[in-house]
């Protein structure tokens, strides 16, 4: 076939890009043609994001990628991080900036809606887990704290679909980016009318949902006289990044779990139905819906937002680390110290992460890391025995052993991470590629336009077209589990459950 190119855009917490994914029918490759900056800004009272200022990135973005390959390029995708949405009125106006899911107005909201339907229920109608900046609860938040918002918007667009919207004036809700709102029905995949009613919830304003692979208009004419870029097709890619990143894990059979590394790390399995039981309500897991009917049974775990809020943190008192210069300092600080639980919620959006980390040690009984190293050295032992604690439970609920834990995403390219988490779990790790979640955007649209055959197609190419890099455990496994045995007990007391 002749080459196809597709352009992703792929958006997160602290950065987005655009990348276009050139397809000669056998292998892909990517390049990069913009990378702009993203992150949380305080208005009033609210934690928000610049939906404006991105969508200018995204056009300056589609404004290098059409100069420098014209026609070539047949669609265009966008991938973001889910839960968050804008409101938008009649008139196409957003009424509000989107709000942050780090915004700390959701607190006491899951509670607010349980006393109306009963936790076991919500979950067992949508099977996702419970975190506070569900979209669910982000709108009970605006129900109590801005009705007039509500009574004046016509469409709730999640993020991409915002942007996507902008682009090309069509409304709707990707399947992937929906199921992440906690308001879709998990058995019938729409929009879990009779639940939001119950809760007060208004459900016309909520788009038609598309499934991943849907062509979804194209470009305007503003948008295409403004850019230089032809009147692209939008085919709707897995609009949740998470999604996207699966599409491109290289697994071949079903003994593997993943790893999509970031900001955030989501572990999990790929199933062909939802696993909704008393056993995955207790341990919180999510059923987010996948491309192709599948399901993502995984875990929320905190992630690489630990290292990022401390070289945050770290930068305001003048000292500047790169990632490496973390991973070099953790390296050579002495191993098996204190362990932290990722997901406590003091480390959700702490002003000091440093601090937090160690008023969360001093809090539990154990000596604080002080230098850099050690700091970090304990976030990163602490994610490997989450991930063991996940690996754990994902067994259980599947009732069969993993041999493989494939990490994609930029998490993949911490040899030291991905060295830990091998020993701590005692199994293989294949980590790679890093650019998962574009290679997953691109692959979806290849599979919208027939340029791709199938999901099993697309992660063929992926294993022709991209190295994995091979971590096995190593000789300190009793070290782990004394390690890991400490982690548990942790975990007891101080009442974790999930």
């Amino acid at each position: 076939m002749a080459e196809q190119k597709y352009l992703a855009f792929d958006i997160g917490a602290e950065s987005g890009r655009a990348l276009v994914g050139a397809f000669d029918g056998d292998r892909l490759t990517l390049d990069e043609a913009h990378r702009f900056a993203n992150g949380g800004q305080q208005q009033g009272d609210w934690l928000v994001w610049d939906a404006p200022a991105l969508f200018a990135a995204l056009k300056a973005g589609l404004t290098k990628a059409a100069h420098t390959y014209g026609s070539a390029i047949a669609s265009l995708g966008i991938d973001t991080w889910g839960v968050d949405f804008g409101l938008v009125g009649r008139d196409g106006a957003l009424l509000a900036p989107a709000r942050h899911y780090r915004d700390a107005g959701n607190e006491g909201m899951p509670e607010a809606a349980f006393e109306i339907v009963p936790r076991a229920e919500l979950f067992a109608t949508t099977g996702i887990q419970f975190l506070q900046f569900n979209s669910l609860f982000q709108l009970l938040y605006l129900k109590q704290r801005r009705p007039e918002l509500l009574a004046q918007t016509h469409r709730l667009l999640m993020m991409p679909d915002l942007l996507a919207y902008w682009f090309t004036g069509e409304s709707g809700a990707e399947r992937t980016i929906a199921s992440t709102t906690q308001m879709v029905d998990a058995a019938t995949g729409d929009w879990a009318r009779g639940l939001l009613e119950r809760l007060g919830l208004p459900t016309a304003i909520l788009p038609e949902i598309c499934p991943s692979g849907a062509v979804r208009g194209s470009l305007t004419r503003a948008v295409t006289e403004e850019t230089g870029a032809d009147a692209l097709r939008y085919v709707a890619p897995a609009e949740h990044d998470t999604g996207s990143a699966v599409v491109a894990v290289p697994m071949d059979c079903e003994d593997s779990v993943w790893i999509s590394s970031g900001t955030w790390s989501l572990m999990g399995v790929e199933l062909e139905a939802p696993r909704i039981s008393p056993e995955t309500l207790r341990s919180n897991f999510t059923n987010e819906a996948g491309v192709f009917g599948t399901t993502r049974l995984l875990k929320n775990i905190m992630g690489l937002w630990l290292l990022q809020q401390c070289r945050a943190s770290w930068r305001r008192t003048g000292q500047e680390y790169s990632y490496s210069d973390l991973v070099a300092q953790a390296t050579a600080a002495p191993a098996f110290g204190a362990v932290l639980e990722p997901d406590d919620s003091g480390f959700l959006a702490p002003t000091d992460m440093p601090g937090a980390i160690q008023e969360f040690c001093r809090r539990t009984g154990q000596p604080q890391p002080m230098s850099i190293g050690a700091i970090s050295r304990c976030c990163f032992e602490s994610l490997a025995l989450r991930y063991r604690w996940t690996l754990e439970r994902l067994e259980e609920f599947c009732g069969r052993r993993f041999t493989t834990i494939h990490i994609v995403g930029g998490g993949s390219q911490n040899e030291l991470l991905c060295r830990m988490t091998a020993s701590a779990t005692n199994r293989r790790v294949a980590a790679g590629p890093v650019e998962a979640t574009a290679i997953g955007n691109v692959l979806v649209q290849a599979i919208g336009l027939g340029h791709i055959g199938s999901l099993a197609d697309a992660r063929a190419v992926v294993r022709r077209s991209f190295s994995v890099t091979e971590y096995l455990p190593g000789a300190e496994t009793a070290q782990w589990d004394e390690l890991y045995a400490r982690y548990t007990a942790m975990r007891s007391a101080i009442g974790k459950a999930d």
